[in-house]
């Protein structure tokens, strides 16, 4: 049941061209990833609703989200739910919130 408590799995569209830099010898990816979902307002539209997810990826990952994903791909990923805080250029602390990914699995052509 562990491997279950911090799992994240996510299908949808790269909402970004990677970003990826090396840390101490070691690839980080960071992307954003579009999900949508739909419901039926009280007059019985369709509304779709698009919430967008931090992604970041380590090692061989990030190199493999480095080589083959590109804005707009469709991508299903899974990992784990992580928050963190910093300081931005003014001093300002900030709070994010985004998923670590494990494994990317390429949909789209």
């Amino acid at each position: 049941m562990n491997a279950m408590r911090n799992k994240v799995q996510l299908i949808g569209h790269v909402g970004q061209e990677p970003e990826v830099k090396t840390i101490n010898t070691k690839k980080v990816a960071n992307i954003t990833l579009a999900t949508n979902d739909f419901y039926y307002n009280e007059k019985g539209e369709k509304v779709e609703q698009t919430e967008w997810h931090r992604l970041t990826a380590w090692g061989k990952t990030a190199e493999i989200i480095e080589k083959f994903v590109a804005k707009g791909k469709e991508i299903a990923i899974e990992g784990k739910l992580t928050h963190r805080s910093y300081d931005d250029k003014d001093g300002i602390k900030r709070y994010a919130t985004e998923v670590v990914v494990h494994e990317v699995l390429l949909l789209s052509k």
